[in-house]
């Protein structure tokens, strides 16, 4: 038993009072004391095992061997390590801070002299994270060989025959990796080899083979029309079992339930896979109209899918990285070409029929050779990628293309060095009266005039001139003018976008306005950004004559958690940047929504006027 509940350690004074007891009480004692000695033995061996020099004890490591030495000589009727351990645990928390003083004072000496001897410790090499996707090539290959010739003829009349001949079976991790912390998802681009790629729809295309051309993709609307597709696929909240629609692909048919299941099937394992193991049941929309599923844009749908998949694995939403990392993956081999890989050319179309397993594996062991990904030289552009809708690849340096207002003639292709004063642009409700935004100071007056007194499709005249946004540019010219100027000039300061279609935006701390092209007309936006004492303040405006009635309806949302905050409204039409925010809607976010490096994340949906039918 403890003598005295708080001992006096310092004065060196024995705390128990050794107890004279038989042969047999004293070879006890010694066995404990030999056991206490092994247990150090084998945790040196483990210490130099693991390599290195051990650290040195704590105060209380050297407290415990004094104070188990003398208990256990002090109570030989005490079996094993564990009760002389509890007691010194006991007497540890009962001591006084000068008590402890002895006991760390040496500690701190050998600590000491462990620094001044001890040779300087190797950095241990950082470990690389662990990719967790859905994106598996594997087993769709797997699935893909057993179909029968009608399934394939099926697959085909569905838009989806590219893939009958995917050869790539596995993703490589540590590439996709790469790419994925070079991936801009705000500029929609791959900066790699020191250059910026962007990624356009057409990229798809030539990749994977999807169409880049037909009616927007929405999964999206009431859950009574899929009630019943819902309980035929066992749809739960989670999803829908991969192992079911492996089961259902296994069965000869090839109708339209063989449909059905194959595109939630390749949807939910290559094309767009979300963050968990099964499919996303708001595949199920899709479904409705079979007859119509080869009309879709599929490519921009796997673009746009992918980039907000990987925005929310940056925002810590998932663990787990969504989308098809296999188009990032063919896309770089076909980008960036390394010595002996390929001859700069056309691509083969589709690329995903050309990398096959072996031919993978050569690539990687050339980009090894040459010291890691990101040594070769970027030949995207002759062959074809990275262009957007540039379909000349005998010519690097071609005149970019735009498209002509989709108002006034859509799908109308036409080169910068083309006369557009005669092409017609759409601004509708010209009877409208204008708006007016007093105090802003704008150059030059704008008059809106009408080319037809029969048609609704209007022209500016040449006073009706605009802005270039940007800080360090001086441009100003016609509305028309404006919109290939950015294009060509600016073509990497600003995000491309898609009517209809939400696209999730970051705005940095310096950051006060983003600006925004339409890719179907050209059309530029401004997405502004305030700051007030809670928060900032964003809101939309429309670049052109600050006389035309056209106006854009748009949505703003912003989250954070559970919570969100949301705004829709309708543009104004400026004929450029203003200082300040203009008098209109605006959405208060506060700074409490803001991530951890002071980022500003939104999503943003513009609608195009013609698609809602106004008048």
């Amino acid at each position: 038993m403890v003598t005295d509940s708080s001992p006096n350690f310092d004065d060196g004074a024995d705390i128990f009072s050794p107890m004279v007891g038989d042969e047999s009480e004293s070879m006890m004692g010694k066995r404990k004391e030999v056991a206490v000695i092994e247990l150090e033995g084998s945790r040196r061996k483990k210490k130099k095992k693991h390599g290195g020099t051990p650290r040195p004890a704590c105060s209380w490591v050297h407290f415990s061997r004094d104070f188990i030495k003398e208990y256990s000589a002090s109570h030989p009727e005490s079996s094993g390590l564990k009760v002389a351990t509890k007691a010194a645990s006991d007497a540890w928390k009962v001591m006084t801070i000068e008590e402890k003083s002895k006991y760390t004072k040496r500690a701190r000496e050998v600590w000491n002299d462990y620094l001044s001897s001890a040779p300087a410790r190797e950095p241990k090499p950082r470990k690389q994270a662990n990719l967790v996707t859905r994106c598996s090539p594997g087993r769709l290959v797997n699935v893909l060989k057993h179909f029968t010739d009608e399934q394939k003829e099926a697959v085909k009349s569905m838009g989806f025959g590219s893939l009958l001949d995917l050869k790539c079976r596995t993703l490589r991790r540590s590439l996709c990796l790469w790419l994925l912390e070079r991936f801009n998802t705000i500029r929609r681009s791959l900066e790699i080899c020191g250059e910026r790629i962007p990624l356009y729809p057409h990229d798809v295309e030539l990749v994977m083979g999807l169409s880049a051309t037909g009616k927007e993709v929405i999964n999206s609307g009431p859950d009574d029309l899929v009630a019943e597709l819902r309980q035929k696929y066992n749809a739960s909240n989670r999803g829908i079992s991969v192992r079911f629609l492996e089961e259902r692909l296994g069965q000869p048919e090839a109708g339209d339930d063989f449909k059905r299941a194959f595109l939630l099937y390749v949807l939910g394992t290559l094309l767009c896979p979300t963050a968990r193991l099964d499919v996303s049941p708001s595949f199920l929309h899709l479904l409705t109209d079979m007859d119509s599923i080869h009309e879709y844009n599929w490519a921009k749908f796997l673009l746009d899918r992918l980039v907000r998949e990987v925005s929310r694995f940056r925002q810590g939403k998932q663990r787990a990285v969504g989308g098809c990392l296999l188009f990032l993956q063919i896309f770089y081999y076909e980008s960036v070409a390394i010595a002996g890989t390929c001859e700069p050319g056309p691509a083969g179309v589709p690329c995903l029929s050309l990398w096959t397993e072996e031919a993978i594996s050569e690539r990687e062991k050339q980009e090894k050779e040459l010291g890691g990904y990101g040594c070769g030289e970027v030949v995207c552009k002759d062959r074809g990628l990275g262009l957007g809708l540039l379909n000349d690849r005998d010519h690097v340096d071609v005149v970019p293309l735009r498209v002509v207002s989709a108002r006034a003639n859509r799908g109308t292709l036409v080169r910068q060095e083309d006369n557009l004063e005669n092409v017609p642009f759409a601004y509708k409700n010209e009877n409208t009266p204008p708006l007016r935004i007093e105090n802003y100071g704008y150059k030059n007056p704008l008059e809106y005039t009408n080319t037809n007194p029969h048609d609704s499709r209007g022209m500016y005249t040449g006073q009706s001139t605009c802005s270039c946004p940007l800080l360090n540019c001086n441009f100003t010219g016609l509305f028309q003018e404006l919109s290939d100027h950015f294009s060509s000039k600016h073509w990497d300061s600003g995000r491309r976008f898609q009517y209809n279609s939400p696209l999730p935006v970051s705005l940095g701390m310096d950051e006060t306005f983003l600006v925004l092209q339409a890719e179907e007309d050209g059309v530029l936006f401004l997405l502004n950004k305030g700051t007030e004492n809670i928060g900032h303040t964003v809101m939309v405006t429309c670049i052109g004559p600050s006389n035309s009635n056209e106006r854009f309806l748009y949505c703003l949302v912003s989250e954070r958690g559970n919570s969100s905050l949301k705004l829709k409204s309708y543009t104004q039409t400026l004929p450029g940047r203003v200082e300040g925010i203009p008098p209109s809607d605006f959405l208060l976010v506060p700074f409490e929504y803001l991530n951890s490096s002071g980022e500003l994340n939104l999503e943003v949906c513009i609608w195009n006027p013609s698609d809602l039918g106004e008048v």
